[in-house]
């Protein structure tokens, strides 16, 4: 089974809700940011930022709405993988100028502030601030095995969830390590 299938189910096939309560809004936040995080795919060497066409495409499935800034989508992608642990801070913390202009709203509904984006990038940005104001982004993680590198949302109650998959990356990495303390020397 491809590790990819396997990684968007919960590692014990409950949903969210078994082990922290979030509603459908911040459940399409998570599928969503995720959906962004994981348009590169180290797996199968694609990024679908590396195309202008295919970047579009995706926003428009993804978000119903257009976004023509290909070059800031993968800055604020690559910056947001590095945060949630993939691969060292080769750059400053500080945002890069073709991002420092971001796409994100807020507006006054009945009272209640609701954040929102004028472009695709912008429902991106959108929703991963919402996680973050929740306190969920430290639950946004990157698979540590290096031909995998997919971004997961960690459901596991003491969130020391490690591997995209247990039953795929996890085990992988498992099976590597028994050959190596078995190998004869």
């Amino acid at each position: 089974m491809n590790s990819k299938a396997v990684a968007a189910v919960a590692p014990n096939g409950l949903s969210a809700a078994a082990s922290e309560p979030v509603g459908p809004d911040t459940e399409q936040d998570i599928d969503l940011l995720l959906a962004f995080l994981n348009t590169t795919d180290t797996e199968t060497g694609t990024d679908v930022l590396r195309d202008a066409e295919q970047w579009q495409q995706w926003c428009l499935e993804h978000t119903g709405q257009a976004s023509v800034d290909t070059t800031a989508a993968r800055e604020i992608r690559d910056l947001m993988r590095t945060s949630v642990g993939c691969g060292p801070m080769t750059t400053p913390r500080s945002t890069p100028p073709s991002t420092a202009q971001w796409p994100v709203h807020v507006r006054l509904e009945d009272g209640v502030p609701i954040t929102s984006g004028i472009d695709a990038l912008g429902v991106v940005l959108a929703a991963a601030s919402r996680i973050a104001i929740t306190g969920r982004w430290h639950r946004v993680k990157i698979c540590p095995a290096t031909n995998c590198l997919w971004a997961f949302y960690d459901r596991s109650r003491n969130r020391s969830r490690t591997w995209c998959s247990m039953r795929v990356c996890g085990n992988r990495e498992k099976a590597r390590s028994w050959r190596e303390r078995h190998a004869p020397n």
